[in-house]
């Protein structure tokens, strides 16, 4: 695969060199590779005059999909902090290695025995890097146990998050944007508050009560793990929604401020938790105590490693990642891409850890033929402004990936201009709205402060696919709707 791979990367090289006409344009050289697309040149550069665009650091790529011949570009061989779209090569490296059908497993072990409805021993809860694990999961588990016969526990219970190192953060993550679930602690052993699987987190609601009085306040999933310090008050209709929710950096002190004025819905935040496998162990023991199983008084919830000889009451596996991409490239959940790199590393190298896991994504990287010095990261979600890619590189990753066998799946994982369903349109559900970019355009989009991407397909009138990548950064005022009209004029283009 690997020499099949080197092949195709080397013909398309030959081919852009050697079949193509290059017309220089200005310092910045936006070129043209074929005379038949002059049209759509000029359209693209006038776009390119926007002062949104000229003010930004930006480099832009355009190319065939059939045959990987670049028709544009502009600075094709600057680094730019690519946010989220660097999720396109983790989606890339975690089908190729891990496979469509990879599953991730939990289970629930003991070292002791059960006599009389008491289990003799440890209760083990052990996750392998499961980011989709639910409280109706663990309500399985215990209703398991509770058919097992199990009424009382006589020791402890114990989280097995070992499948995962002890770093929880990737590099480059904010202290402001740690309280929140899009910079969520990674462990193996997580759990999600709801379908859309945003792992480590915990959804925080504060509503109008009474008058005068604090906010009525919900947890999602009902966790002890959140201290919550409610300083927000009920106020009468008219009035301005000043709700605040954030978590204080290094604690679990949850602190809701502001006024909810009576009429209105509230507000809510996704809040993340310091540790996710003491989380996850808090809620399981709900599950169990609502099942009518109990710990004796002198047992602790603790995290620890199952001993080899521990055996399975209960387990299960997860959906398999072809279902899993979903969520994690439309709605862009960093907590995926991170879980998988680490996943990947443990798959390939035995340790799940990110020094393992970006390591099998820049090999990924050099096997397809990319040039792996252009590509910087020290994350696998794109959190980071450290990390650099060039638009030529992205590019020739989304021309390459089109051989792979699991191209269909990660071809369907990106988001869909203006369809409204979240799942299909994802990240690109409130944009692109308009004929003909509706539909026609599925692309990864990234965003951080100062810094928008959206890299991906657009196809032409003519039923022509063309691959396209914008990368800007340094800008303060935002360049989402010259992007947006940048992949526009692609899908209104026809020779």
């Amino acid at each position: 695969m690997k020499i099949w791979r080197k092949f195709l990367v080397s013909a398309v090289a030959a081919f852009m060199i050697c079949g193509s006409v290059i017309i220089p344009v200005t310092d910045n050289s936006s070129v043209e590779a074929a005379t038949t697309y002059s049209n759509l040149k000029s359209t693209l550069n006038n776009i390119m005059l926007d002062s949104r665009m000229k003010n930004a650091n930006t480099s832009v790529t355009v190319r065939k999909a059939s045959t990987g011949e670049v028709i544009y570009h502009y600075n094709p061989d600057k680094g730019i902090t690519p946010a989220s779209s660097l999720k396109l090569l983790t989606g890339a490296a975690a089908l190729d290695t891990l496979g469509e059908n990879y599953r991730f497993s939990t289970a629930v072990l003991t070292d002791g025995n059960v006599k009389k409805g008491t289990l003799n021993g440890n209760l083990y809860l052990r996750g392998q890097g499961d980011p989709t694990l639910l409280i109706s999961h663990l309500d399985k588990f215990a209703d398991g146990l509770a058919k097992q016969g199990i009424k009382q526990i006589s020791g402890n219970l114990i989280g097995d998050d070992t499948w995962f190192d002890s770093v929880r953060l990737s590099a480059g993550i904010l202290a402001e944007d740690e309280p929140y679930y899009y910079a969520a602690p990674i462990s193996a052993l997580t759990l999600s508050p709801n379908g859309d699987f945003d792992a480590g987190s915990v959804i925080v609601e504060a509503k109008p009560g009474v008058n005068g009085r604090a906010t009525k306040v919900s947890l999602t999933p009902v966790t002890s793990v959140l201290q919550v310090v409610n300083q927000s008050k009920t106020v009468p209709k008219g009035y301005k929604n000043t709700l605040k929710i954030t978590r204080q950096v290094g604690t679990n002190k949850v602190l809701i401020t502001g006024n909810s004025p009576i009429g209105t819905s509230g507000t809510k935040e996704w809040i993340s938790v310091t540790n996710p496998t003491l989380y996850t162990l808090d809620v399981f023991k709900s599950s169990l105590k609502a099942k009518g199983i109990t710990f004796i008084p002198s047992s602790k919830v603790i995290q620890g490693k199952a001993p080899k000889q521990a055996k399975a009451l209960v387990s299960r596996k997860s959906m398999p990642l072809k279902e899993l991409i979903i969520p994690f490239m439309k709605l862009s959940n960093n907590t995926h891409a991170e879980m998988l790199a680490k996943e990947m590393g443990k798959v390939k190298y035995g340790e799940g850890s990110w020094d393992a896991g970006l390591s099998v994504m820049r090999e990924y990287a050099t096997s397809v033929g990319l040039e792996s010095k252009q590509w910087k990261f020290e994350d696998a979600s794109g959190m980071s402004y450290s990390n650099k890619i060039t638009s030529e590189q992205l590019s020739q990753l989304l021309y390459v990936v089109r051989h792979e066998p699991w191209y269909n799946t990660y071809y369907k994982s990106l988001p869909v201009a203006g369809e409204s369903d979240r799942f299909i349109g994802g990240t690109l559900r409130n944009r692109l709205k308009g004929f003909p970019a509706k539909g026609n355009i599925m692309a990864k989009t990234g965003s951080l402060e100062n810094i928008k991407s959206l890299a991906g397909y657009a196809k032409t009138k003519n039923g022509e696919t063309l691959i396209f990548t914008i990368l800007t950064e340094d800008t303060k005022t935002s360049t989402i709707p010259v992007i947006d009209q940048f992949a526009t004029a692609i899908t209104n283009f026809k020779q």
